[in-house]
Order: C-alpha cells, then structure tokens, then sequence
C-alpha cells in the first residue's frame, strides 16, 4: 500500500511552539514510565500537555535506537493525517531541534484528560474494550500492505527493549527508572517458573531474527506498539483517543493487538481468546481476508508477546502465556 502523505511544518524552537502560552507547570501521570519531562500548557486559554523527547532523558527512546524523535518523524511526514477518523492523536504541533545535539522534540498535545481511562486496576467497561479493538482493527485495515518508507520502530528493535541487557546498560548510566530496574529479576523468575516458555523465549531476547523473520513472511500494516489503556480514551462522540506514538512503524497486526493482552490483561473484561476473535471479527468486517494466515501471525505474535513482557508474568497469566508458547513455537523453525 503506498500513502499520498502531506508533510506538516515543524516550529523550530520550543517558544515558537509555545507561543502565547499564559501558563506552564510541570505535571507527570503514573503512566509515564519513559523518563521524559511533561508540562501542562494554557495558550489561548484552551489546556495543552508538551511532552520533551530526548534520548539523554528518555530510556524507551535509548532502549530502542529512536535518535529521530519517531512522532516528530510522524508529524512531518504527514503520517498522523493518514489515521481513520476514529482515532484522535491530540497532537497539535511538534518543535525540532532540542536539547543536546539537536536530538531532541518537544510534542504539543491537546489536554484529554478527561476522557482518558481511568488509572487503577479495575477491569473497563465491555463497550469501551470492543471499541478499542475495534478501533485498532480499522487502523489496522487503513494501512493494510504499508511499507515504512519514513524509518520509525525496525521490527527487531521491538524484542530486544526489554531484555536484560537493557537493564545493566540503564544502571551502568545512573537510572532511576522502574521498569530497567525490574528486568534481571523478572526475567530471573520468568525462567523458573515457566521453564517450558523459557527455552524458547529466552533466546529470543539475545537473537530475535527467527521471531521476526517469521512475522515478515506474514501481512504487514502501521502498528502503533503501545496499546496500553495508560495511552487510550474516548471522546463522547465515539472517537477512540491514542496517545505515544513512542515506538510506531511497519508490522504484524497482531502485534499490536498481542501487546493490548499483555500489557492490558490484569483490566480486561472478558477473555483473551474472545478479545482475539472480537479484534478479528472486526478485521474482517473492514475488507481484510483473514484466511491464509492468521493463524501463523497470531501464534507468533504471541510469542512475541511474552518475549516483550514475559519479566512481568505470574501465576495463571504467566500459565496462560506459556500455554501459547508451547503451542506456537514451532512456527520458529
């Protein structure tokens, strides 16, 4: 699929994207876990978040190679424009150019904090978790057979984030970030507890080709990579809201969608196997032929998904992971 994109200007500093502002204060969610430095802005009276992204502050930016700023690369190249009218990204403007190097960018965002999910640890609605999915599958179907011609997230950048080599490189530069400092102990465990997975897993996170290899024989779209609820809303008129664009680019659709179960799974209303056939259903109901080779992309996204957050995995959901493990890991060979 080719996309006729329509680049969008770029301010050059930060007080050209903040122009006007008549307030600014720090402000932080418990779902940001990057690192990176948040504002609450008023320009013209109406509520905007800025988000600073530097790779000297931010350890997913570090963790995954990003030295472009991958929403700064979105923004410009006219990608965020090419999403489906569902989905609202909130980002009204985007400044180049900062910190050291010039590495950095700073991402001006309208404030939606109403409508985002709650935080906390109780299950969503049903309504809002279909429409999540359902949402994603329109994205999905939107960038059916896209190609990455922009440089965003590389596949094998994906499982190697959060292996633990990430985390002797974060302590060795002084981090204080609480994820990194959960890997060698989570993957420790992980390994005990799910000897099974773990034969097939843990190679993984030191050599994850014949993961992604397998995945690119498979159909390829846009994948957001972080359907977190930390990162979801919705607007009263329908619109599904999606914040971070941290780690986008060519992939798997059910990558995305293996990532939502995982990362998700301690709120969701129902079961994994009835998200999984919901997400499909609406797949389908957009034009894409499923037949052929979901079965092949979803086993390994699987996978993949406990190569990203196996560390994190305990008791029956680990249980359920490793069930998928073993039963797909002969789609590596």
């Amino acid at each position: 699929m080719t996309l006729t994109l329509t680049p969008r200007a770029v301010a050059a500093s930060v007080d050209e994207l903040l122009a006007g502002a008549t307030e600014r204060r720090p402000w932080k969610t418990a779902d940001s876990l990057s690192g990176s430095r948040f504002e609450r802005v008023v320009i013209e009276g109406k509520p905007y978040v800025a988000k600073w992204l530097h790779c000297d502050d931010d350890w997913i930016q570090r963790c995954t190679g990003d030295l472009t700023c991958r929403p700064l690369v979105m923004w410009r190249s006219g990608l965020f424009d090419a999403l489906p009218a569902s989905i609202d990204h909130t980002i009204a403007g985007v400044a180049a150019g900062d910190g050291r190097n010039g590495w950095g960018a700073v991402v001006l965002m309208r404030d939606v904090s109403p409508g985002m999910v709650p935080e906390g640890s109780s299950t969503i609605p049903l309504d809002q978790h279909l429409r999540f999915l359902d949402h994603m599958a329109e994205m999905h179907a939107t960038f059916w057979g896209w190609e990455d011609t922009v440089e965003l997230m590389p596949m094998g950048n994906r499982y190697l984030e959060l292996n633990p080599l990430v985390a002797e490189i974060e302590a060795g530069l002084g981090g204080t970030d609480p994820v990194p400092r959960m890997l060698v102990d989570g993957w420790a465990a992980f390994a005990r507890e799910a000897p099974q997975a773990a034969d097939t897993v843990l190679p993984l996170l030191q050599d994850p080709w014949p993961l992604v290899d397998a995945l690119a024989a498979t159909p390829s779209t846009f994948v957001h990579g972080d359907w977190k609820l930390g990162n979801l809303g919705r607007h009263t008129d329908g619109r599904t809201i999606v914040l971070d664009f941290a780690v986008p680019g060519e992939g798997p659709a059910c990558l995305d969608l293996a990532w939502y179960l995982a990362v998700n799974c301690d709120r969701l209303p129902h079961a994994k196997e009835d998200a999984i056939a919901a997400y499909r259903s609406s797949l389908e109901a957009r034009g894409v032929d499923t037949a052929g080779w979901w079965d092949a992309q979803l086993g390994l996204a699987l996978v993949g998904g406990l190569v990203q957050l196996g560390w994190s995995k305990t008791g029956p959901e680990l249980a359920w992971w490793q069930d998928r493990v073993v039963e797909h890991a002969h789609l590596l060979a």
